[in-house]
């Protein structure tokens, strides 16, 4: 069957102001989409994928009138939606019953029946859990003419009805999956993580493990209860899997994982047979700060990996304790001197607007922040995504958006009852002014420069560094300010 995967068509100045998309822009592979190709493709279905980050939506609709898909299947995000509703009432409107249509991702999983009446007739189903099997099922269900009774993972229309199957258990044997079918995404090196944060291009993301352990409240699972707590892929799967895309020419890779020190021993395993086997690509991974020591570090460092992500997120432990991060400031604190002893870049993102967080605390955390000086640290905005314990207890903290398109990090989606929104975006703009403003910090960044590309990225983000200084971002603090 002829499927078509469609990513609708988004332009940067959807999320970032125009004047400081230079340092903040990026473009990820995106690997779900990439893995229900996969699987597709393996089963011997034509598929072709299209990318709204790099084409419009005029282009999107040329592509599908040639290709003429018997399934069409649509990527949203929360702040995507509308875009992703508007690509459906048009596709319909080109296809008529020919074509089914379907919509998967995180808000789509989320919100699940609200997507389907919210699109009326343009949808006919929506994806409810992890995408591979369901829609194989999916499309083999259609090609035979059979009904979707008993499709899990589903809801889909019938005669007008919207009827709701049982989710699909998560998938547990995850070396089973074919490798993500990157040889759809074209021009690799256009697919690119935010400037400060990749040293060579192109760049692969690889997700060595899914799900989650922990309890954060703002964070996102499919298996909300945790109950399936984190499912990995062997290491010897991993490794196939790094050489497959240095073979495609890929030169660094990022590990997705929401931590990749979640298992120590695995981990470990992970770095000697990087270093083991003289893989000649560069690495960047986050991971959770209670998770690492020196030791592993050293060894993430000598299997070639660069810089390391630590989610900081509070320089308050009464507001980690809040959001259940489940870390304290001195774990913080030593992770951070851990990786920078080794060699390693460090990465903290810190949040403003935690549920109880006063103005004063935030700006704690700012202090916090300069206290620690990793080589970069990003503010954001608590966001409540659709499926968090945030969004489903909101009423409890606070205020929540109405409108979709706050939902970016970037704009004020929450509100909790000790801040205003006009604090919020104030305060990202002090943090980002303090931290990148400082003469020790430009100076330490100007001597580091060694290649074209660091220069690139200090030019880049000096633009929006004069931005921030000269108070002229009005929307860098989010779309809604």
């Amino acid at each position: 069957m002829k499927c078509a995967l469609v990513i609708p068509s988004w332009t940067p100045g959807d999320i970032f102001s125009s004047k400081t998309a230079g340092s903040q822009i990026n473009y990820w592979q995106p690997l779900g989409t990439l893995y229900v190709a996969a699987v597709l493709l393996r089963a011997g279905h034509e598929v072709c994928f299209l990318n709204g980050a790099f084409l419009t939506h005029d282009a999107i609709c040329a592509r599908l009138r040639t290709f003429e898909p018997a399934l069409i299947g649509i990527y949203s995000t929360t702040f995507g939606w509308d875009r992703a509703k508007k690509a459906a009432k048009d596709f319909r409107a080109m296809f008529g019953g020919r074509v089914f249509i379907c919509a998967g991702g995180p808000y789509p999983i989320a919100v699940q029946e609200k997507c389907l009446s919210d699109a009326a007739t343009s949808i006919d189903a929506i994806i409810t859990g992890e995408g591979e099997y369901t829609t194989l099922e999916l499309v083999g269900r259609l090609e035979t003419g059979k009904g979707l009774e008993g499709v899990e993972g589903i809801v889909y229309y019938d005669s007008g009805r919207i009827i709701k199957n049982p989710p699909r258990p998560l998938i547990t044997d995850l070396d089973g999956l074919p490798f993500p079918a990157r040889e759809l995404l074209g021009d690799a090196r256009r697919y690119i993580p935010p400037p400060a944060t990749y040293k060579r291009k192109p760049v692969a993301v690889i997700m060595t493990a899914r799900g989650c352990n922990r309890n954060c409240i703002y964070c996102f699972q499919i298996d909300k209860s945790r109950k399936s707590g984190i499912r990995y892929r062997s290491v010897d799967n991993v490794m196939k899997e790094i050489e497959l895309c240095l073979s495609q020419g890929y030169r660094e890779i990022k590990f997705i994982d929401d931590t990749l020190a979640a298992d120590y021993g695995r981990a470990m395993e992970l770095a000697a047979e990087i270093k083991a086997r003289r893989l000649k690509f560069v690495w960047f991974a986050s991971a959770c700060v209670n998770q690492v020591d020196k030791p592993l570090l050293k060894a993430f460092k000598d299997a070639g990996c660069w810089a390391i992500l630590f989610g900081a997120e509070s320089g308050v432990q009464k507001n980690l304790n809040t959001i259940r991060k489940g870390i304290t400031l001195d774990q913080i604190r030593a992770a951070v001197k851990a990786a920078r002893e080794v060699g390693l870049k460090v990465s903290t993102p810190f949040i403003f607007g935690i549920p109880g967080e006063t103005y004063d605390e935030a700006l704690q955390t700012i202090d916090f922040a300069l206290e620690i000086n990793p080589d970069i640290a990003n503010f954001h905005a608590i966001t409540p995504f659709p499926g968090t314990y945030l969004y489903d207890n909101v009423e409890k903290f606070g205020q929540m958006s109405d409108e979709l398109s706050d939902y970016t990090y970037q704009g004020a989606a929450f509100i909790p009852h000790t801040m205003t929104k006009e604090q919020i975006i104030n305060l990202r703009r002090i943090a980002f002014r303090k931290f990148y403003g400082r003469p020790s910090f430009i100076i330490r960044k100007l001597l580091e420069m060694r290649t074209p590309h660091d220069f690139a990225v200090a030019f880049k983000s000096a633009k929006s560094l004069f931005w921030l200084l000269s108070g002229k971002e009005k929307r860098l603090m989010g779309h809604s300010a």
